[in-house]
């Protein structure tokens, strides 16, 4: 199934990476098939750094997706077309501890070459993680970041180099 996917440089892509990750949102997951969670995330973004593509993403350390990241060496970004509004939002409100996400939404498993990705997705990224630190707030430059952390969840960071793409379009 994974060959529905055209695998493509990301060099050759143009997107807007603010919109897809902030405004379209992703569903980040980790782990195989046989044992994975996933859950949608609007807040990351993609450049280059140290010579290579990659993809910085940030989850709390209560979600279930923390621990499958944490654990593996390769996480996956699947994005999608606005139809999936609501199963975006499914995967952002429930935990993979209460319920399966993929029979709940429908969401279709595949494997890629080191992790999961979606067969309803429009394009999928595979990243290898390069680096990650917890988010500091010491560090924090500006006052008004501190309101995103009411309960003082911060957020751990990872980058992953860009090793794979796959798009339909």
């Amino acid at each position: 199934m994974k060959n529905e996917f055209n695998m493509v440089d990301i060099h050759t892509i143009d997107l807007n990476a603010v919109d897809l990750i902030g405004r379209q949102w992703m569903l980040i997951t980790a782990g195989s098939l046989e044992k994975y969670n996933t859950m949608t995330a609007s807040w990351g973004g993609m450049g280059e750094l140290w010579n290579k593509p990659v993809v910085f993403i940030f989850i709390r350390p209560q979600r279930l997706t923390y621990e499958f990241v944490e654990h593996n060496d390769f996480f996956t970004c699947c994005f999608f077309d606005k139809s999936y509004r609501k199963t975006l939002n499914f995967c952002g409100e429930n935990s993979g501890r209460d319920v399966d996400k993929a029979a709940e939404t429908g969401l279709y498993p595949l494997s890629s070459d080191h992790g999961v990705i979606f067969k309803q997705a429009k394009m999928y990224i595979e990243c290898r993680k390069i680096y990650t630190e917890a988010i500091k707030p010491e560090n924090f430059l500006s006052n008004t970041i501190h309101k995103h952390y009411p309960l003082q969840d911060y957020h751990q960071m990872y980058i992953g180099e860009i090793t794979g793409v796959g798009t339909k379009e």
